[in-house]
């Protein structure tokens, strides 16, 4: 739905470590979307990646248990 939910949902996952590990473990950018329309953060793939790539990160996924380096952190 927008930009705004998409941020709202980064910066919920930079401060709260089991909100973030639900999504870290999204196999896709698909179940990412999917799993954010089921918490109320309405928005598309290429709106989330716009924020990503503004914010200079990648979806890729490292690590095991599997992290990404997407979430907002004050």
């Amino acid at each position: 739905m927008s930009k705004e939910k998409v941020i709202e949902l980064l910066t919920r996952g930079g401060e709260d470590e089991a909100f973030r590990a639900k999504y870290n473990s999204a196999s896709s950018k698909d179940v990412f979307i999917e799993r954010a329309a089921a918490d109320g953060y309405e928005f598309t793939v290429q709106e989330l990646m716009q924020v990503i790539n503004e914010n200079g990160d990648t979806f890729d996924s490292y690590g095991n248990p599997p992290k990404r380096s997407i979430w907002i952190k004050d």
